[in-house]
This record gives C-alpha cells, sequence and structure tokens, in this order.
C-alpha cells in the first residue's frame, strides 16, 4: 500500500482538510497538502487540479478533496482524463469507489457529513483495494480518448 496521499479542497473543507491531515500523517502516510491554507475564501480549482496533474504524473496514486457539498471538487477533478473522483456520504460508497470504480480520488462533503465520519471514509478509501475483473472492463472504458 502506497502511503503517499494528497489532500486539498477549499475554504468550507479546511476544518476537516486540517484535521485530516493530522490523521493521516499519524497513521503513517506521507500528506502534501495543496491548500486552500485558510478558511479564507478560496476557489476551490486553484487547488484541485494541481492536486489531480500530480497524480496524473504518478507523484501520488490517491488524493483525498474537501469542500462544503464535495460537488464542486469532484466535478473539477473529474475534469482531469487520469482521475476518477467518488463523491461519498457513508462507508458502503466509500468502499464501492474503490472496489468496483478503481476511484483514485475522495470527495467529502464537509458540510453535510461529521469529522469523524469523514476520517472513517478517508481510512475505508484508502485501505480498499479494486477488485479488478469485470469491473476493469468497465473502469477501463471510462476516459474519453
Amino acid at each position: 500500500m502506497d502511503k503517499k496521499i494528497a489532500v486539498g479542497g477549499d475554504h468550507a473543507g479546511f476544518e476537516y482538510k486540517t484535521k485530516l491531515i493530522n490523521v493521516l500523517e499519524a497513521a503513517g502516510y506521507e500528506v502534501k497538502d495543496y491548500g486552500p491554507y485558510t478558511s479564507a475564501s478560496a476557489d476551490y480549482p486553484d487547488f484541485v487540479h494541481p492536486l489531480c496533474n500530480a497524480i496524473e504524473a504518478g507523484e501520488f496514486k490517491q488524493g483525498i478533496l474537501i469542500c462544503g457539498s464535495g460537488n464542486g471538487v469532484a466535478i473539477t477533478a473529474n475534469k482531469h482524463q487520469g482521475i476518477r473522483a467518488a463523491l461519498c456520504w457513508n462507508e458502503d460508497l466509500a468502499a464501492l469507489a474503490r472496489q468496483h470504480n478503481d476511484a483514485n480520488v475522495l470527495a467529502l462533503p464537509a458540510r453535510f457529513i461529521s469529522f469523524d465520519l469523514a476520517s472513517k471514509l478517508s481510512e475505508i478509501f484508502l485501505t480498499t483495494e479494486f477488485e479488478g475483473g469485470r469491473h476493469a472492463t468497465r473502469v477501463n472504458k471510462i476516459a474519453c480518448k
């Protein structure tokens, strides 16, 4: 399991992101924070695109993005051909995003879930393996070429 992870989001996700970095580092992950670095109003694409570029370049296998609804960061991330971002708000979705979709970015909705749940979803996402098989055939058809 790769212990390098990229994190980012927007001002609405800043508090969760900051706390999650501490949790991830305590669990032995090497974390790169793509911002924002304060809770001041910020435009999530400014942080999402660099994070996704780094994943596409192979610097990281996975990332976690946090904004108010999770939608903005997920939509932006999914503009990248090499990114499969999954918006998750319960444990089953986090597991299935990895098992069936080989998602490489977890999008979390800070305004709609507790921090404890966000932390649990991150753990599930980072430790669940892709099942491959019939799912790999489908995943290989996602990117526009």
